[in-house]
This record gives structure tokens, C-alpha cells and sequence, in this order.
């Protein structure tokens, strides 16, 4: 079975949307598709609860200790935002600035964290 909508709104703005869709009656056991499936705890983020981090985010790096995870922040302390790297194998950054107070960054805004420096 095949359908097909299309969509027109006018407000501020034009829009137009056009779906297309299609409905599998075939569908058998042999279809069926097997997924890995595995539950690790202590992963992630919070495995490094503890460790001076690195926080490469969609704007800014972070460093700092990461003393603090939830599903929303985590947080840092002696936190500093890095405004030029330099080379990543020393041990210090180019040009990075520390911030004042304890530092949360969402987790929605990390794209990669680790221990670096």
C-alpha cells in the first residue's frame, strides 16, 4: 500500500511539506533483524567523575575536573574555556582562561570528551 500526502500552511511564513510512505504486509520471521544489546554501568561521563577532562563542545573546549553528571550538565571545577589548543601532546594549552566558579556545561553541547591534558 502506498500513500501520499502533501501539506500547505500560510502564516508569516510558506510552507510545504510532501510525505511519502509505504506499508510492508510481508513481513515475516525472516525479516526480523537481531541488535546488539549491551548495558555497561559506570560509562561515559561518569567513569571519569574525578579526572581532569577535556570537553569538546559544538562552540568552546572545556577543561577541568569533572566533579558532577546528570542527564542535563555536568560540572566542572577549576574549569577553564580553551581559546587555542596549540599542538595536543604538550602538557599545557596554548591560550586557555579559567572562569571564575564552578562551571556546568549541557550535555546536549558535547560532542567528545576524554582525558587530553
Amino acid at each position: 500500500m502506498l500513500g501520499v500526502g502533501l501539506g500547505l500552511g500560510l502564516g508569516l511564513g510558506l510552507g510545504l511539506g510532501l510525505g511519502l510512505g509505504r506499508e510492508n504486509n510481508n513481513y515475516n520471521e525472516e525479516n526480523e533483524m537481531k541488535k546488539l544489546v549491551e548495558e555497561v554501568e559506570d560509562e561515559g561521563l561518569v567513569s571519569l567523575l574525578g579526572e581532569k577532562v577535556t570537553l569538546f563542545c559544538l562552540n568552546y573546549i572545556y577543561t577541568g575536573k569533572l566533579v558532577g553528571v546528570n542527564e542535563t550538565y555536568v560540572l566542572l571545577s577549576g574549569a577553564k574555556i580553551v581559546y587555542e589548543t596549540g599542538e595536543l601532546s604538550p602538557k599545557t594549552w596554548k591560550d586557555a582562561q579559567a572562569v571564575p566558579n564552578k562551571w556546568y556545561v549541557q550535555t546536549e553541547a558535547i560532542e567528545s570528551f576524554g582525558i587530553l591534558k
